[in-house]
């Protein structure tokens, strides 16, 4: 179950699994069989397993919580995720190789934090979407510019030109004469022109554009790569830093 902690899921799932176990009623007159929990309890611990394998099996995203019948769809639900959890390490040597992984709450916080909601409501493309605006914000917050935006604002920020009044210069590494320095200014401004290209223009332009969440993934790491490029930044005033 990528990005989630599994321990903590793992007891959550264990406690809906206990709680919705039937159990054959020991009480004089009363027959038949009954779920252990109390049905308010369930409910609430259901909401919490609902997210959690939300988050491990996305194709489930969306579906009803069942009640009735001993929350057995759930139950059952609940069951193949705490294998998947107790077996991840084994199946992760067996099923595929050893790359290593990256998480999206791991990526840049301006690129997640703006992201997060709609990725896991699985609305993909306006999680990029988001990701893009939040991104040209902060930017536009760090260099004092609101009249210029996404890459005319990247590229004049990263430009080799010195700073004036009311043109902030972003400066990604010193000294300013080294061919080191020029070409990391010009990466930035050429990777920026690419991104809003190739990523946030199809995007805004076509209106039933779709994404794999892989495909997202990797639009959210490209933007999380610019976003620490701006904020690692030196600001540069005009006649200094």
């Amino acid at each position: 179950m990528s990005g989630l902690n599994n321990s903590w899921a793992a007891e959550q799932l264990t406690a809906f699994i206990h709680m919705t176990e039937c159990v054959v009623s020991s009480s004089p007159g009363v027959f038949g069989s009954f779920a252990r929990g109390r049905e308010e309890d369930i409910a609430r611990q259901a909401q919490v397993v609902a997210q959690d394998l939300d988050r491990a099996t996305p194709q489930r995203r969306g579906q009803v919580i069942e009640g009735g019948r001993r929350w057995q769809g759930l139950r059952q639900a609940a069951s193949r995720g705490l294998a998947q959890i107790d077996r991840a390490q084994e199946l992760d040597e067996m099923l595929a190789d050893d790359a290593p992984r990256i998480s999206a709450a791991d990526i840049h916080p301006w690129i997640w934090s703006g992201a997060r909601s709609f990725w896991q409501s699985g609305h993909v493309v306006q999680t990029v979407r988001d990701a893009v605006t939040k991104l040209n914000a902060e930017t536009q917050n760090k260099v004092g510019r609101q009249e210029v935006s996404e890459t005319d604002l990247l590229k004049q920020s990263f430009s080799l030109d010195e700073a004036k009044p009311g043109r902030l210069r972003l400066r990604r590494i010193p000294p300013e004469d080294s061919d080191t320095y020029r070409s990391a200014q010009r990466g930035a401004m050429a990777f920026a022109e690419g991104v809003f290209a190739g990523i946030r223009n199809p995007l805004s332009h076509e209106a039933d554009q779709e994404l794999t969440e892989q495909v997202a993934l990797e639009y959210l790491v490209a933007l999380s790569v610019l976003a620490r490029w701006v904020d690692d930044s030196l600001v540069k005033h005009a006649g200094g830093v």
